[in-house]
């Protein structure tokens, strides 16, 4: 079956190391859309540090961030919106201050932290934007509207142990997910990239086989085990690559576009950016 919606991760799969979107990357998109092929993103990052790419792309269709809890045109309408609810929020904020943990929120599309740090500055600098140092009585005061909480990590051992103890305690009135080997993502139950790729196939009149969705990491095993048929980058976590029908070059490499003119648009060893490794 044709694909007609296609939903690509950024970092790490558009996007290497917060980059901005290769020419090549870009080019292939477009070459997709005058197919009429229908392509967007998925992301953990917040709208706003995701619209910039969406711009550079030249497309006008709704985005997936948040990890799912959001998905909103560049044009600014609201498709779908999930934010944690206000008392829970603020019980996982307290928790994660007990323990002494950095908690970031982003509500009303603004980022905000405790102070100043390793883990804020990491953050910013990954995702090229700046947030405010507003202390734990500032974070208390922005409990609402938060479609995402994120933990920052110094490393893996540290995420699984902080994720699992953030599990034990609230698992069953939120979903959450590892991104990266630092980042922890906390959103309302239920929403993912998988449960964001289901209502945007259905808000556009695509059936979920008709759909490719391609990643890297964690976060995006959800939407690559949902979609109609899926595609890890080469520099996937081995747990991604396991799951996915097709495999496609690193994120250096322009993966993505490799896979678009190969897997959506057929082409060969003509393409601009050929298949040339599984």
């Amino acid at each position: 079956m044709a694909v007609k919606l296609f939903v690509s991760d950024l970092d790490g799969t558009m996007l290497p190391d917060g980059n901005e979107v290769s020419a090549e990357n870009i080019a292939a998109v477009q070459r997709a859309a005058e197919a009429g092929v229908v392509v967007t993103i998925a992301t953990g990052r917040m709208f706003e540090a995701a619209l910039p790419v969406a711009e550079a792309l030249g497309v006008d269709v709704p985005i997936i961030a948040y990890n799912g809890a959001l998905i909103k045109s560049p044009s600014g309408r609201v498709y779908e919106e999930h934010a944690v609810e206000p008392a829970l929020a603020h019980d996982i904020m307290a928790f994660c201050q007990e323990r002494d943990w950095y908690i970031q929120t982003y509500s009303g599309g603004v980022l905000r932290y405790v102070e100043t740090c390793d883990e804020s500055r990491f953050y910013e600098n990954s995702q090229k934007l700046t947030g405010e140092a507003v202390g734990w009585d500032g974070l208390f005061a922005h409990t609402e509207g938060n479609c995402k909480l994120l933990l920052v990590t110094k490393g893996r051992e540290i995420t699984l142990e902080r994720s699992e103890a953030i599990l034990a305690a609230f698992g069953a009135q939120v979903d959450v997910t590892r991104s990266a080997d630092h980042l922890i993502e906390i959103v309302e139950k239920g929403i993912s990239k998988a449960s964001a790729l289901q209502s945007l196939a259905a808000k556009l009149g695509f059936s979920i086989e008709e759909t490719m969705a391609i990643g890297d990491a964690y976060n995006d095993l959800p939407m690559l085990k949902t979609a109609g048929k899926s595609v890890a980058m080469g520099n996937a976590f081995p747990e991604v690559k396991a799951v996915t029908d097709y495999k496609t070059l690193s994120c250096e490499e322009n993966g993505l576009a490799a896979a678009i003119y190969h897997y959506v648009l057929g082409m060969g060893a003509d393409a601009p950016v050929p298949m040339t490794r599984n």
